[in-house]
């Protein structure tokens, strides 16, 4: 300890004197676009760290025995870059020799980084009268500011503790490994065979079992490890008594500079001041508290009195005890006991923890013994499993097997997937709540490798029958490149851009009210969940089902489909496929779409809002609203939420699209199994084979996980829970040339398609029959873009009148009701279809929207 604090010293010495010799001295960084309003600085009033290495080693410091500084974090102000230049404010965290930061302190508790920087690596330069600090990396260059001159004195030392502890500990990992580099190494594989598990698998069922039974013989006794948890507890107990006798014993002593230095250094500190109840706004508040503070013992007994003397010389920061704030200030542990008595209870506190840790130790190898027998086990049963996988399984829903336990223990990491917590995007600025803490955690990545490989062995899915349909476009896609999205955009930050009128190039030729018919793509999932018998196996396939309606969005972020007008109809009979589908724009302020669809192993109908906001690089779509399903065999019925999807990379070529969130699948008609679906995040600095991972878990009436699937949302889920372990659902092939026509599927390209004996039959307002949209399609672009505006225009002058009559609008096919849960839902009210037989749409009286 007292070795660390001569450092700290030492570098405010050696910072002393390059400010007296070096007045000439410049800024490393007056190189980037950013460095112009650095070099305007007044040379004078900057100070650089340097590199303090060599001089702690030639005092002889041992890194590997110095402490490890302690977490720093609170905001800071950071200057921006172009284009959005100027003063930000940020949550800034130092943690071992890493500098961090994010948006807002709750990114930071949900491992949302902005941006990171190895505080070692940089050159470190400071303005005592403007509270700055800057630090130049070569490619990385912080401009950072204090909002007070006590934090800016705080993050200096901090800064210093850090890139000293660090510099010494790559030393010392570079010794080591030359050390270990010139000994002798065993070689992979050679280590002691007596220890590895046995790696030759018992060949049936009753082997498995046997060895589940001489792991049960061999266990230790259960109660060692309750002991050894009371032992523990009452220890923790003790130093409790300990050190509250110590801290009575600290009060009315003072803290000397050279104390107050080394405790910055080595304690976990939060610079936020606590939020008081029913006050004002403020900038944060501490969620980091003391080692005395956990253990619930007062603070107001330790003195802040501090000798008039500044700490340090040339390079005094100008910051003492009395100037910290009292919510920093409470954070520090006393200063060491000098007193005979304090030191024995100093030597009893060792003592006891040293107990405290030998306890928590054998609980732990304990524990680690019975999961590697738990791991043997679960391997050999799926081993037999895999061996006896053509033989038909016996369906059983009673209590588990031990070997099934077993597993179930093992891959419990995955259960990770299940939490339900809100999150934000990586973009700043995206709204709250608007994703799930999706970011993949180690087993969610080797468990996604495996599905993905066992998916890749998989055949493809059959090329769909020919419906007798098109198989392609009129005409190929335009080039909307000329077209100013980023002046649109920009204009329209923070909006909702379901307002904002968009120009037809950058539309595809299909609405969204076709989009909901694109969701039944799949529609076979359905069809096999309603003939399986066992519950979660049903609803695996409805999971499935979920996960595939999210496949189309694929190649289709280019475009975006055109927004439907109040009172717009769409209709979609697929003979081939057994359903029917009809939806109606049924709100437009705010947009709401409602579809339902027919079958004779299912019924399926939604009814979504769309929220569209932009974020300077990015466009946020946030669903609302559930999706329903029932199948009439078992009288089931399925209902699910939707997740985000978000483009990235919206102003430039290189955009890409991803959903990310948590989907939870209820049975309303029986609580027998739910589902949890997770379309994980993809990692700001993760390849493109990480993105689009999703995985899930089927879980009993005790919260039990019975079936666990995964894979990517444009590949395919494998589940290897069930009897037969298999690929559940896999996307069709793509058409020939589909970045061509929009990047549409097979069923895509035939929605749109209207057939001459169709349209007689077809109400004025199907989307078929929509101009502007039909122009786009057959290549008009100029002419569907002056169509698309006299639609709007129309659509506006229609809402006017209705307004002025003081009416309002009355969907035609749908109807308004609640949910179980109170919700307002959007029913078919079953009279498209009877209207459409009898007396025909061309015989009754029609709106008309364009």
């Amino acid at each position: 300890m007292a070795s660390y604090g001569s450092s700290l010293n030492l570098s405010q010495s050696l910072a002393s004197g390059l400010e007296k010799s070096s007045p000439a001295w410049r800024p490393p960084h007056s190189r980037s676009s950013s460095t112009l309003s650095s070099s305007r600085h007044i040379v004078k009033d900057w100070e650089v760290i340097d590199d303090l290495r060599v001089e702690t080693q030639a005092e002889g410091d041992h890194p590997q025995e110095g402490t490890t500084p302690g977490i720093c974090e609170g905001y800071l102000l950071k200057r921006r870059k172009w284009p959005l230049k100027g003063w930000h404010k940020r949550y800034f965290v130092l943690e071992v020799g890493n500098l961090r930061y994010s948006k807002n302190q709750q990114d930071v508790c949900r491992g949302r980084v902005q941006g990171s920087l190895d505080v070692s690596l940089a050159v470190m330069s400071i303005n005592k009268k403007s509270n700055r600090i800057e630090l130049d990396a070569g490619d990385i260059l912080y401009h950072m500011k204090a909002k007070s001159h006590e934090l800016f004195y705080i993050w200096v030392t901090k800064l210093q503790a850090h890139r000293l502890y660090k510099k010494n500990a790559s030393s010392l990992g570079a010794a080591a490994g030359q050390a270990q580099g010139n000994g002798n190494l065993i070689p992979a594989g050679m280590a002691d065979p007596a220890g590895a598990p046995s790696e030759v698998p018992p060949s049936a069922n009753t082997a498995a079992n046997s060895k589940v039974s001489a792991w049960l013989q061999q266990s230790h006794d259960p109660d060692l490890c309750v002991q050894e948890l009371n032992r523990c507890n009452a220890d923790l107990s003790e130093l409790t008594r300990l050190i509250q006798r110590l801290q009575m014993l600290d009060t009315g002593q003072t803290l000397t500079n050279g104390d107050l230095k080394r405790i910055i250094s080595i304690q976990n500190l939060s610079l936020e001041k606590p939020k008081k109840p029913r006050s004002g706004k403020i900038w944060g508040h501490s969620r980091t508290l003391s080692r005395v503070e956990a253990l619930g013992m007062p603070l107001r007994g330790i003195t802040k009195s501090l000798s008039s003397s500044h700490l340090g010389s040339s390079t005094n920061l100008g910051a003492s005890a009395s100037s910290i704030p009292d919510y920093v200030f409470s954070q520090l542990p006393p200063p060491a006991v000098g007193s005979p008595e304090g030191k024995r209870i100093q030597q009893d506190i060792c003592a006891m923890s040293l107990r405290v840790i030998a306890s928590l130790k054998a609980v732990h190898e304990t524990l680690s013994q019975e999961r590697q027998k738990l791991h043997e086990a679960w391997e050999t049963n799926n081993i037999h499993q895999a061996n006896t996988s053509a033989e038909p399984a016996a369906e059983s829903h009673g209590p588990p097997s031990v070997a099934d336990s077993a597993a179930e223990y093992f891959d419990a990491s995955y259960d990770v997937i299940c939490r339900s917590s809100s999150d934000v995007s990586d973009e700043s600025g995206l709204s709250e709540g608007s994703t799930t803490d999706s970011e993949p955690e180690e087993g969610h990545a080797s468990a996604t490798r495996k599905y993905r490989a066992s998916i890749s062995r998989t055949p493809n899915s059959a090329v769909p029958k020919s419906s007798g349909q098109r198989t392609t476009l009129p005409a190929q896609c335009p080039d909307n490149s000329h077209v100013g999205l980023m002046a649109i955009l920009y204009n329209n930050i923070g909006k909702d851009l379901a307002r904002v009128s968009m120009p037809a190039p950058l539309n595809e030729p299909l609405n969204l009210l076709q989009r909901l018919c694109e969701e039944l793509e799949y529609s076979e999932l359905l069809d096999t969940a309603n003939n399986t018998p066992d519950p979660y196996q049903r609803m695996v396939y409805i999971a499935a089902f979920a996960i595939s309606g999210y496949s189309t969005a694929t190649f289709r972020n280019r475009y975006k489909p055109f927004n439907p007008v109040l009172g717009e109809t769409y209709e979609c009979i697929r003979e081939d496929r057994g359903f029917r589908l009809i939806s109606e724009q049924v709100c437009h302020h705010p947009p709401i779409s409602a579809c339902h669809a027919d079958s004779e192993n299912f019924s399926f109908w939604q009814d979504q809002r769309w929220k569209n906001k932009f974020w300077g690089k990015s466009l946020e779509i946030l669903p609302t609203g559930m999706v329903n399903v029932t199948l009439p065999r078992y009288g089931d019925h399925y209902e699910w939420n939707k997740v985000v999807t978000c483009i990235h990379n919206v102003l430039s070529q290189q955009r890409y699209l991803e959903h990310y969130g948590e989907v939870t699948i209820r049975n309303l008609k029986s609580n027998v199994c739910t589902c949890k679906i997770t379309f994980v995040k993809s990692r700001y600095w993760g390849s493109d084979t990480n993105r689009n991972e999703v995985q899930g878990t089927v879980l009993d009436q005790s919260g039990s996980i019975i079936h666990r699937f995964g894979g990517l949302w444009h590949e395919g889920v494998f589940c290897d829970t069930l009897p037969t372990p298999k690929c559940v659902w896999k996307p069709n092939p793509q058409p020939k040339d589909h970045l061509l026509y929009y990047g549409f599927s097979s069923l895509a390209m035939e929605l749109n398609e209207l057939d001459p004996d169709l349209k007689p039959l077809l109400p004025p307002t199907d989307s078929r029959l929509r101009p502007d949209q039909r122009l786009l399609e057959e290549g008009k672009v100029e002419e569907a873009d002056r169509k698309k505006d006299d639609i709007e225009e129309f659509q506006r002058e229609r809402r006017k009148e209705l307004n002025k009559r003081g009416q309002e609008h009355v969907p035609r096919f749908f109807r308004k009701a609640k949910d179980s849960c109170g919700r307002d839902v959007w029913l078919s009210n079953e009279s498209y279809w009877k209207l459409r037989e009898n007396p025909g749409f061309a015989n009754t009286e029609n709106i008309t929207v364009w």
